[in-house]
């Protein structure tokens, strides 16, 4: 049924299309006139939406401040043992 109203929406691409291509948003009528929204605070708003919804993604290659701590500790202590016994 095709009503008479037309609707204001805001499509987000997906950034990497793995499950799913677009966002799509529909505007609120009373967003942009009584709220003084402005187009780009629209979208601005669907991007973070969007972002907020989506899984966090997996760190590839990461690696963390507790073995760096661990490297330079056995560095220190290397250091250490063979000042002593040289």
């Amino acid at each position: 049924m095709v009503k008479g109203t037309t609707r204001r929406v805001i499509v987000v691409n997906a950034p990497d299309a793995e499950l799913f291509e677009q966002a799509i948003f529909i505007v609120r009528s009373d967003a942009a006139k009584e709220r003084g929204v402005s187009e780009r605070m629209l979208v601005d708003e669907a991007c973070r939406v969007a972002r907020r919804c989506a899984p966090p993604q997996p760190q590839r290659g990461y690696v963390g401040p507790l073995f760096w701590s661990g490297l330079g500790a056995g560095m220190i202590a290397l250091i250490w043992l063979l000042t002593t016994f040289i």
